[in-house]
């Protein structure tokens, strides 16, 4: 038996499952099969595909940019330019090179993508 744990079942004490009750019809739980079902994930699909069309023409767009020349509004009406390198986690995190801000330049800079407004920069 373990040390610490009680009588050897990992994690501590036993407890009991919980099962969904039967429903109409006879099964315990989501049945992709029913008329609801059928009708809430009809659009589904079709979704989905929106969605990853959008975000493919946004990572083509994030790359397109990568070396460019950028200008970013932040929170709290702050502009800064620089060149942009790369997003990491969507647009969790921007890092910059060359950051231009009000008090200097730094050489490479992480902004988080909550502080950051809007970014743009120049089209071939």
């Amino acid at each position: 038996m373990p040390l610490g744990i009680p009588g050897g079942v990992p994690g501590g004490v036993p407890v009991g499952v919980v099962r969904l009750p039967r429903g109409p019809d006879g099964g315990r739980g989501f049945n992709p099969a029913t008329p609801r079902a059928r009708a809430l994930l009809g659009g589904v699909p079709a979704e989905q595909g929106a969605r990853a069309a959008l975000r493919q023409c946004f990572l083509r767009g994030l790359g397109a940019a990568r070396g460019r020349p950028a200008r970013f509004w932040l929170w709290g009406g702050v502009t800064v330019d620089g060149v942009f390198g790369a997003a990491g986690g969507g647009v969790a995190v921007l890092q910059v090179d060359a950051l231009r801000t009000p008090l200097g330049v730094q050489t490479a800079a992480l902004l988080r993508g909550s502080d950051v407004l809007a970014f743009a920069f120049p089209l071939p």
